[in-house]
């Protein structure tokens, strides 16, 4: 069934109009999936990353002809459909009555005014997204530029985990399709003809990032010390905290001693304690990612548009909202894996300030909180006296979806400044003047707690 899988794959591709660098590339993880690859990396087969260059350590470039041909470069994919969103996550509020959308735009046009810099800035949205987002980037009227305002994400069949064929769902046919991962980074790219556009105008740097991570802002001494040790590719990198046990990190191939990245989703069952040990394998992955756009599609051009990262094999339901819906296989990779596929990747160690993504409402409501605060250049960062920000926990069956959870904070987000830890059980609602500091749990038991001008004093953690 494997090999009619595969043209019955690529022949939905092709009447859907996907190019043919795209079908092969389909194809080529395809086959792998079909051979029974797993993109599983051992604990046996990989060592801990030592100590890597710092962002500290990096000096202040001279003039701005580097910033002059860069290109600010924002995933913007995501629907938040684990927050039960159906539109562009990016377009929710983040703080202060600002979408991430428009805090990404305001920190470009600040770059820009500062530096004189061209600095276009470029989504690469999916279907679901385009309009929408284009919609709302069309309200600041000076962020257009030379280059396209996005591009497009691939997409491909899910596939029906008992034979390996594209899947049928008649009730809703889009959910038939999935994303490829971010690693469709460099497809889309190149299929889009956007590299070959940013080339021909002058652009030789990218600058990539997540839209829901308002703290990766372009930094100038990034750029420099990358096209001074001509690296083709650089991750920055963070150190790991409890909250990224369960997440992807770096580490060296003992076989030949270069990087790579690994993901929780590629870590054998009887090495995901090893992968937990955040003091054994220290960085995180922050997804922020630097780009040499001239090596990038020399690669490309040698590998046949194929770049060949590891093969990503996540399990779904083809309607992500019913469990009980067919099993179904997605071909995913990651475009952090490139660090492993890329000769001369590097990574940079940068503060945690530039890595702030928002996956779940418990940080939306540390991000809305006076925990963040909006400084110059709409660059948002921990407020004063905050090294790192606080960790919440909410109930998430009464949070974890931004419906309810919008509901339960439209009295006011509780002031977070001073708060090491807060965890929420239970039906809690937040009004006006709620201060949490130090250590605190709320619980509601079975009845509902409504809180308002009120402080929440526990211990320190």
């Amino acid at each position: 069934m494997s090999v009619e899988g595969l043209r019955a794959g690529t022949e939905k591709m092709r009447a859907a109009g996907l190019p043919e660098v795209a079908i092969e590339t389909f194809a080529h993880y395809y086959r792998a999936l079909e051979a029974g690859e797993t993109g599983l990396i051992a604990e046996a087969e990989i060592e801990p990353a030592a100590d890597v260059a710092a962002l500290d350590d990096l000096a202040e470039p001279a003039g701005r002809d580097l910033l002059d041909a860069a290109v600010v470069l924002k995933l913007n994919g995501g629907l938040g459909t684990s927050m039960g969103m159906t539109r562009a996550k990016s377009l929710i509020e983040a703080k202060d009555g600002h979408t991430f959308l428009d805090l990404i735009a305001r920190q470009v046009l600040a770059l820009r005014a500062a530096t004189g810099a061209r600095l276009p800035l470029v989504l690469m949205d999916s279907f679901a997204t385009r309009e929408d987002s284009l919609a709302a980037l069309a309200a600041h009227e000076r962020i257009a530029s030379d280059l396209p305002a996005d591009f497009l994400q691939g997409m491909e069949p899910k596939l029906s985990a008992s034979d390996l064929t594209p899947v049928a769902w008649p009730a809703d046919p889009a959910l038939e399709w999935c994303p490829p991962g971010h690693g469709d980074l460099y497809t889309a790219l190149q299929t889009s003809g956007l590299l070959e556009r940013m080339l021909a105008a002058g652009y030789r740097w990218a600058f990539v990032s997540n839209s829901d991570n308002l703290g990766a802002v372009l930094d100038a001494r990034i750029l420099a010390w990358m096209a001074a040790e001509g690296a083709p590719f650089v991750m920055e990198v963070t150190r790991r905290t409890p909250a990224d046990r369960k997440g992807g990190h770096i580490a060296r191939r003992r076989s030949d001693g270069s990087l790579l990245l690994r993901e929780s989703a590629q870590t054998p069952e009887q090495d995901l304690p090893a992968l937990q040990d955040i003091d054994r394998h220290r960085w995180v992955n922050t997804n922020n990612l630097w780009l040499d756009l001239r090596a990038l599609a020399a690669e490309l051009e040698r590998r046949g548009g194929v770049l060949g990262l590891p093969l990503i094999r996540n399990r779904k339901t083809v309607d992500p909202a019913d469990p009980s819906s067919p099993a179904v296989l997605q071909i995913e990779t990651a475009m952090g894996a490139a660090l492993g596929v890329i000769d001369g990747a590097r990574v940079v160690a940068v503060p945690r300030t530039r890595f702030a993504p928002v996956k779940t409402t418990d940080d939306l409501l540390v991000l809305r909180s006076d925990a963040y605060v909006i400084g110059e250049g709409a660059v948002v960062e921990p407020a004063p006296g905050r090294a790192e920000p606080p960790f919440v926990a909410l109930d998430p069956a009464r949070f974890r979806l931004v419906a309810d959870f919008e509901q339960r904070v439209a009295g006011g987000v509780p002031s977070l400044r001073e708060c090491d830890r807060l965890v929420v059980r239970g039906d809690v609602w937040f009004g006006p003047g709620v201060v949490v500091r130090g250590d605190v749990e709320v619980d509601a038991g079975d009845g509902t707690l409504r809180l308002s001008d009120t402080i929440l004093d526990g211990q320190p953690a």
